[in-house]
């Protein structure tokens, strides 16, 4: 039997395991299978916190979509790991970890019983394209982000599915669907590998606010609202050059259980 806790971050779900004694063997069949939300625990994803061999790195953190295969970075997800590694007792209050993509810095910023607040640092961005009524870029994963109206009846599902498998994307992308309010967005995404909408996705949040900095020339902080929860995003920028882009939200660790 494997101990696994289910946590999300604005909805954003996923199923975590300390891995860091290797007892998890991937099999990319059996975590569809229990990411599904029917026959299985249900999740957007599977999380292993797996042991660093580097001694200025307290984990890595592999994810894998709901589709059972492993994903880029997944910013939710990582906010989650760090509230998960605190939980163990693997960090206090700051950590460096590393993802797919590159190393992360991260910080608790408050805990109200299972409620963490994660502030989490992003990868640097320098490079966007113009795309329809917006921009595509990578925040640690593919985005495409376009600015719409009344985003909260849109059709997500089906528009976002359409766009997700354009021949303009090499490998495919998320999408968000962005509404600009008077001081804030609210975003709605797409997302491959779990190929429907989410409550939120952590990188999409990313990559709407700067592609709204690009658009509107909006400074940092850029508040967010989704249909999870809200998040704000900080960032430095030089030029078309995004440092510093930090994505903060909360984190809950919702239950527990055991995998046969």
């Amino acid at each position: 039997m494997i101990p696994f806790f289910k946590y999300h971050g604005a909805g954003n779900d996923f199923i975590l395991i300390d891995n860091r004694e290797n007892i998890f063997n991937i099999d990319n069949y059996y975590i569809k299978n229990i990411c599904h939300r029917r026959t299985g625990i249900g999740a957007d994803g599977l999380i292993l916190l797996n042991r660093s061999t580097e001694n200025h790195i307290d984990f890595n953190m592999q994810y894998f979509n709901a589709d059972g295969f492993e994903g880029t970075m997944c910013g939710n997800g990582g906010r989650c790991v760090v509230a998960f590694a605190n939980y163990l007792k693997i960090i206090d209050k700051q950590t460096i970890f590393k993802g797919i993509d590159d190393i992360h810095r991260a910080e608790i910023l408050a805990v109200n019983k299972s409620i963490i607040r994660v502030n989490l640092q992003m990868t640097d961005v320098n490079t966007f394209h113009a795309y329809q009524k917006g921009y595509f870029l990578n925040t640690g994963s593919p985005h495409a982000v376009l600015f719409q109206d009344n985003v909260t009846n849109f059709d997500v599902f089906n528009e976002g599915k359409k766009i997700r498998f354009d021949k303009f994307f090499h490998n495919g992308t998320n999408v968000d669907f962005v509404e600009k309010r008077k001081d804030s967005l609210f975003v709605r995404t797409f997302e491959r590998g779990v190929e429907d909408e989410t409550l939120s996705c952590g990188t999409g949040v990313t990559a709407s606010a700067l592609a709204w900095a690009i658009a509107d020339k909006i400074e940092s902080p850029i508040k967010i609202q989704t249909l999870g929860g809200d998040f704000i995003v900080r960032f430095h920028r030089q030029g078309n050059y995004f440092s510093e882009i930090w994505l903060e939200g909360d984190t809950c660790q919702v239950f527990e259980g055991k995998l046969p």
